[in-house]
């Protein structure tokens, strides 16, 4: 021991000495921030180590070789990769061009009146918050890449639909959030593209358990006069609308992946997609037509035999006198 510090002059501990300096901000940098430490214990801190032995060990000129090259190595490793919070955690990102917002939940068909407000706040926290959030996660990548973003709203985000009124409105705010990024983003070079696809079978309207449940609590959940306004029978009827909706849905999903695929790899993609049989033509029936005519329309496309217990007896009444 008496021999090595005989032997260190002041360029070693120069070297020494910013080899730790080095170590002791890296480590305080993994305390402050969620990051994977095994990644930069091996790319940091294992560089300055390195140096340092090779500084004890065979001298200050190849300590620093050594506390160089690895410092430029790691560089060069995580120069092009962005640690991205996500949730308690962090993800190691090597380069971004595209991202595709497409989670998102139904909620059971019903009359806006008969749907619990917690049906209305878990759409909107699917369907709306969880894409904001992950866009504003990874915008940052994707102004460095100039690439794109895309979000999967629906047919009924651009037109109102009877029996959706949470899915809707969440399906509609997520539209206009693309709208605005859209127009927003352009400056960064990003492109934004909403994809309004009609019906298909995802999958998203549930299970038959998952039907009963939700029925049960709709139920319990309403006030006894707008119970006995719609009847025990209307209420146990959306199951059998429920059962109806594959029959309305295509299976073949190409549609709305050749969307997404331009979207993401066209050279000038759209701003709107609209896979899918009709809908297209539901929405320019919307805009250009009269709303009365809309409405008539909807209204004979998606009508129901079942009525409310009230206006059964109301018709019944009328027709006696």
């Amino acid at each position: 021991m008496g021999l090595f510090v005989e032997r260190v002059g002041p360029l070693e501990w120069l070297c020494t000495g910013v080899t730790l300096l080095f170590g002791v901000t890296v480590l305080c940098m993994v305390k402050r921030s969620p990051v994977e430490k095994a990644d930069v214990l091996v790319w940091r801190v294992l560089p300055a180590l390195l140096g340092l032995l090779c500084v004890a060990t065979l001298g200050a000129g190849v300590g620093l070789v050594v506390f160089c090259a690895g410092c430029l190595i790691s560089s060069m490793y995580l120069g092009v990769r962005a640690l991205l919070p996500v949730g308690d955690k962090a993800v190691l990102i090597t380069g971004l061009w595209g991202v595709v917002n497409n989670a998102g939940i139904l909620g059971i068909p019903a009359d806006a009146e008969l749907l619990p407000m917690r049906t209305y706040r878990q759409c909107m926290e699917v369907n709306f918050f969880g894409a904001v959030e992950v866009s504003k996660i990874f915008l940052p990548l994707l102004r460095k890449s100039r690439g794109r973003l895309v979000n999967m709203s629906s047919m009924a985000g651009g037109i109102p639909l009877p029996r959706y009124a949470a899915y809707s409105a969440s399906k509609a705010a997520l539209s206009m959030f693309s709208g605005v990024m859209r127009q927003e983003l352009s400056k960064w070079g990003i492109k934004v593209a909403a994809i309004h696809p009609s019906g298909f079978r995802t999958g998203i309207e549930g299970t038959s358990d998952q039907w009963d449940k939700q029925i049960k609590e709709l139920m319990e959940n309403l006030p006894a006069a707008t119970r006995q306004d719609y009847g025990e029978d209307y209420l146990l009827g959306l199951k059998s609308y429920l059962l109806h909706i594959p029959a309305y849905c295509s299976a073949d999903l190409s549609p709305v992946l050749s969307a997404a695929l331009h979207a993401l790899l066209a050279k000038k993609p759209h701003g709107l997609y609209t896979p899918g049989k009709g809908a297209y033509m539901y929405l320019c029936i919307f805009c250009y037509f009269p709303l009365w005519f809309y409405d008539f329309f909807i209204s004979k496309m998606m009508s129901t035999e079942s009525l409310p217990r009230a206006l059964r007896t109301s018709e019944a009444e009328s027709k006696n006198l």
